[in-house]
């Protein structure tokens, strides 16, 4: 009787809804009013995390192509909404229901209109092929489906399976969502006047990108970073034979020249930020510094400095150690040790003491545990900033505890000559004379970001091309 209960389970689950891609009947479990639902609900959450990037000119220009592309699509109709996220990671992706988000530093790195219009429509393409849809039925399903099998056994575990398998089944969009929404984007692509080729250029330079990223941490004895775009199921060389069919499928579809436009989509993105962004503060070197906040800190050699919307995070060189820094507003009527003792509940803070540097006030102390934290408040105005560190799985921080507390009595309000510190790095373009080669317009930048192979990255001549005299050049400083 169990193994007839999950079979119908499995029927009555079996809600199938026409996909307006192939025409074909998808399993789905949500109506296109419950998808759009999840895009108008998620919408603010995805701002709240990562910030809109404060240029109205380049929002609406972006709303333009990617409402161009659209045009074309299966789902032409909805009502789709494109924004640039204030962001440094190489990355975008797409709610259900037409929410669709390109970060900033995946804007840095295209090289056309075309480019962009490849990454909108490959987002458009997962919009319109309802991959968010079906991934979310299919997540459901198994968990339900899981709950019955362990209702029905009695056996814990045999929830747990079927829930793993579901996770295998569903996680990421996976390789052959990846390709079909290139396709259409494509197809989206050449129908809406741009080379559908751009589709095969982003993802060589999405893979030249993470090569680039890999070679840099090896050289620094650092562990190699995941894949970003999409996380590791996103992948698929530049030369796949399987990649190159469904761009020359969507190439056959139109018979006129078609567009690129490098020299406007340069002009659109002059002077946009590399990397940090004012706003959300700039990394230099083992020093953070955050203008419109007033403060810097730094950290010791050798560690990496994440900046995340939600944290500063410093890692130890041999990333077994951490510590974290928030923000959050607080009534200055409240004692820093009475606010950690809020925050730590009815658990013990052992070593506590006041802090006192350049005229702020703070707390810290030890919460034992393993891990054991070093915990610590300071007050600025309004304002507390937390600090949390920590050694993985270790009850003690021995002689790392000294390295965290530098780095919470680093925290201090800028002088008035570190204020030009706080402005990021920004793209700018600049027309290649005779003569002229990458090394020189790094060497004039005077910044370490702006390496010969970085410059190469971001103008698509990597690994080892050179510019030629006329072309124009995105350089940094």
């Amino acid at each position: 009787m169990r193994p007839c209960l999950v079979l119908l389970l499995l029927g009555l689950l079996a809600g199938c809804a026409t996909n307006p891609v192939s025409g074909r009947s998808d399993f789905v479990m949500l109506s296109e009013r419950q998808e759009l639902e999840i895009g108008r609900r998620l919408h603010p959450q995805i701002l709240e995390q990562y910030p809109r990037y404060a240029d109205e000119r380049l929002q609406a220009y972006v709303q333009q192509v990617g409402e161009r592309v659209a045009r074309y699509s299966h789902r032409s109709a909805l009502d789709y909404r494109f924004t640039v996220l204030d962001s440094p990671d190489l990355n975008a992706f797409a709610l259900p229901g037409g929410y669709v988000y390109i970060h900033r530093g995946l804007l840095a790195y295209l090289n056309s209109e075309a480019e962009l219009a490849a990454v909108l429509g490959h987002e458009v393409g997962h919009v319109t092929a309802r991959h968010g849809v079906r991934q979310q039925s299919q997540a459901s399903a198994w968990n339900i489906v899981s709950q019955v099998i362990a209702i029905g056994t009695g056996v814990g575990a045999a929830g747990d399976l079927t829930s793993m398998l579901g996770s295998a089944l569903v996680r990421g969009y996976g390789r052959d969502m990846e390709l079909e929404a290139d396709g259409l984007g494509a197809q989206y692509l050449a129908r809406a006047g741009y080379d559908s080729e751009a589709m095969i250029a982003v993802v060589r330079l999405l893979k030249n990108q993470e090569d680039f990223a890999r070679q840099e941490a090896a050289q620094r004895g650092e562990p190699q970073p995941e894949s970003g775009y999409h996380g590791l199921f996103d992948s698929h060389p530049d030369n796949d034979r399987r990649l190159h069919e469904v761009v020359g499928s969507a190439r056959g579809l139109v018979a006129v020249r078609q567009e690129v436009n490098r020299e406007g989509f340069l002009e659109q993105i002059e002077g946009l930020p590399f990397g940090d962004s004012e706003a959300s503060g700039v990394v230099r070197g083992q020093a953070f510094y955050h203008g419109p906040l007033d403060f810097t800190l730094s950290f010791p050699q050798g560690w990496a400095l994440v900046n995340r919307p939600d944290a500063l995070v410093g890692l130890t060189p041999d990333r077994q150690g951490l510590i974290a820094m928030t923000m959050e507003p607080v009534d200055p009527q409240l004692a820093p040790e009475a606010f950690l003792q809020q925050r730590i509940g009815d658990r013990r803070l052992l070593e506590g003491r006041p802090l006192r540097q350049q005229g702020l006030q703070g707390y810290t102390g030890l919460m034992p545990g393993t891990p054991a934290r070093r915990v610590a408040v300071l007050y600025r105005e309004r304002q507390a900033f937390l600090f949390v560190a920590a050694l993985k799985g270790k009850s003690g921080l021995g002689a790392a505890d000294a390295d965290f507390l530098r780095v919470i009595g680093s925290f201090r309000p800028l002088q008035d000559a570190e204020r030009k510190l706080t402005q990021p790095l920004r793209l700018h373009r600049v027309r290649v004379g005779e003569g002229q080669r990458l090394a020189g317009f790094s060497q004039a930048s005077g910044v370490a970001e702006a390496s010969v192979m970085r410059l190469r990255l971001l103008n698509n001549l990597y690994p080892d091309l050179e510019p030629r005299p006329g072309d124009w050049l995105k350089i940094l400083y």
